[in-house]
């Protein structure tokens, strides 16, 4: 193997174990919970993973994730990982596929509002079929929760996932490729275009935490760890 082969190699974990750790550190700064669902941030930093490395790597980022919160933070044990992983990957893998061939502005949009939609849904499947059998109830009891609070709160989750990436990925990846530890492969340059999508993604935040508090009838609580 080249010396530049490995540097390369070298690099790339490097900025990979840096993503896990801030995404592991997001479990305990931002983590509210909502009734029985959790609310954090960590797939906007495994998403990252993905837009600079490939869908792939962010599936294997997603699943690091979801054993290293199983064994350290969660109480649901290995069907709350699994859901945990799937949440994660479906977001990280739908929004960095779409980036991987459109690497500019619009597919970085489209890959989040898709990532979006992707993650609602398959969360609602696997809460139809998973919730049950580790609440101990009956799936029509899950029914019920899905307009009330199932899809809301999914659908506000990956809203602020997506905008908080939006906002911190070009930042946060201009500052890697000054520092040679990522290559420079994309057309997402930050110009006027994407300073009007950061103050429209900065507007999103704060409304998903508003409609957060407001639609969730007031049952959250913030987790100190």
């Amino acid at each position: 193997m080249s010396t530049t082969k490995t540097t390369t190699n070298t690099k790339r974990l490097s900025v990979l174990a840096m993503f896990i750790a801030i995404a592991y550190i997001c479990l305990f700064v931002f983590r509210i919970k909502v009734n029985f669902l959790t609310l954090e941030l960590k797939d906007v930093f495994i998403t990252m993973t993905g837009f600079i490395f490939g869908p792939l790597t962010a599936v294997c980022v997603a699943l690091v994730e979801a054993l290293l919160e199983m064994v350290t933070l969660s109480d649901t044990g290995f069907l709350g990982a699994l859901m945990n992983f799937i949440g994660s990957a479906s977001f990280a893998l739908t929004a960095s596929l779409i980036y991987k061939y459109k690497k500019n502005l619009v597919g970085a949009v489209i890959g989040l509002i898709a990532a979006v939609v992707v993650m609602t849904a398959v969360m609602l499947l696997l809460n139809i079929f998973i919730t049950p059998i580790y609440m101990h109830v009956d799936r029509s009891v899950v029914y019920t929760m899905i307009p009330s609070l199932l899809l809301p709160f999914n659908l506000i989750k990956g809203t602020l996932n997506a905008a908080v990436l939006f906002v911190l990925y070009k930042p946060l990846s201009e500052a890697l490729k000054s520092l040679k530890l990522i290559p420079k492969a994309d057309n997402f340059k930050f110009d006027k275009k994407t300073l009007v999508v950061s103050l429209i993604a900065l507007a999103i935040i704060t409304a998903a935490i508003v409609c957060l508090i407001v639609f969730m009838n007031g049952n959250v609580e913030w987790i100190r760890k």
